[in-house]
């Protein structure tokens, strides 16, 4: 299968499946001299990875990293930065029931339309254990993008229950498991999917991640427009069906008045009123905080049964056991971070490459 690697200047290639021995990713266009080692990469790592907490997929994986190339004496070479995550805890059996039978939701039928054969083990390929590799390849970036770029997300909302804004604290956000920054709401979660877990079901998820520190000036006009990247980063993550940037689908609904971003100067430099447009304007970075949000649909691999039919037409139903997540959006949290990580760090190498900044 093609199409296997994203990005441009800063570009990462991920391959293995989700029960093979390993996965892993190979990274290139990283600048050289920059500090590396495996400790900058495992703390993202450990975030993403299963088995964390009750509301997410009880499987045991220590997504321990291992640098095997691009790195020298603690610091890149420029040369290509080869990733490894070995596979320890796969339980293939859980699906040899549904080896031929399509799992509604999931890409089972489409990968056999397209290839005519597929690893029915987790889903290989479409499976979410590929975006650890995601979270790796954006761990460097940050390395890339440097301390003066800050990324971080956290789940707005859950199934039908969101967040109130008012209650926003960043601080809640490493201390509930569900990447919440309120509260009461990281609260009323814990029976909303305790109840939804046992009901054999799942909900979806909307995530929100900001990115601040960015200059003016990153992206380009018309086929190279930084919004437009974020939102392709955002949309190849497994489970993801929607994105906006800024006020987004919001800004229909308002006049020009409402939506314009007005400016004033402060200390010499532009200062804006609001951000509706999301820190981007016509595909470029004005310097204001990046906002993008994703949908996440509930997780496709339920316990409850649902009709479906199998590869010689036959009409059944399906339920799927094993481990899965009721709502995978949590876990997607780190996972967002990474792609903003990678289209920034790589606009970031294209911004320099054209105008020498």
């Amino acid at each position: 299968m093609s199409h296997n690697s994203f990005g441009q200047l800063f570009k990462f290639t991920t391959w293995g499946e989700s029960h093979g021995p390993a996965i892993g990713c190979v990274v290139d266009g990283t600048p050289p001299g920059i500090e590396l080692s495996e400790k900058d990469i495992q703390p993202f790592m450990d975030a993403r990875r299963p088995g964390t907490s009750r509301f997410v997929t009880q499987r045991n994986e220590p997504d321990k990293v291992q640098i095997l190339s691009g790195v020298f004496e603690g610091k890149t070479t420029g040369t290509p930065i080869s990733l490894l995550i070995e596979n320890k805890d796969q339980r293939s059996k859980d699906y040899s029931e549904i080896k031929d039978r399509y799992r509604p939701g999931h890409a089972d039928f489409t990968y056999d339309a397209k290839y005519g054969h597929r690893d029915y083990r987790g889903g290989g390929r479409s499976s979410a254990r590929e975006t650890a590799n995601r979270v790796a390849a954006g761990a460097i970036a940050r390395k890339v993008l440097g301390n003066d770029v800050s990324i971080r997300g956290c789940v707005i909302q859950i199934g039908t229950s969101m967040i109130d804004g008012d209650n926003w604290d960043w601080d809640e956000v490493p201390k509930n498991p569900f990447w919440c920054p309120d509260a009461k709401a990281a609260k009323d979660w814990e029976t909303y999917l305790d109840e939804t877990r046992k009901s054999g079901n799942s909900v979806g998820a909307i995530i929100e991640v900001q990115a601040k520190g960015v200059p003016a000036g990153w992206g380009a006009p018309v086929y190279g427009k930084l919004d437009s990247d974020i939102a392709n980063g955002l949309m190849s993550i497994n489970a993801a069906k929607g994105v906006e940037i800024g006020t987004g689908f919001a800004s229909a609904v308002l006049t020009g008045v409402e939506n314009a971003d007005e400016m004033r100067l402060e200390n010499g430099s532009p200062k804006f009123l609001s951000n509706n447009s999301g820190g981007i304007l016509g595909g470029i970075s004005n310097g204001d905080v990046i906002i993008a949000r994703m949908a996440i649909k509930p997780t496709s691999s339920i316990l409850t049964p649902v009709k479906s039919i199998n590869s010689k037409g036959e009409e059944l139903e399906v339920r799927t056991k094993g481990r899965h997540d009721p709502c995978v959006g949590i876990r997607a949290v780190p996972v967002a971070e990474a792609m903003i990580a990678c289209v920034l760090a790589d606009h970031k190498l294209r911004h320099r490459g054209q105008t020498g900044r």
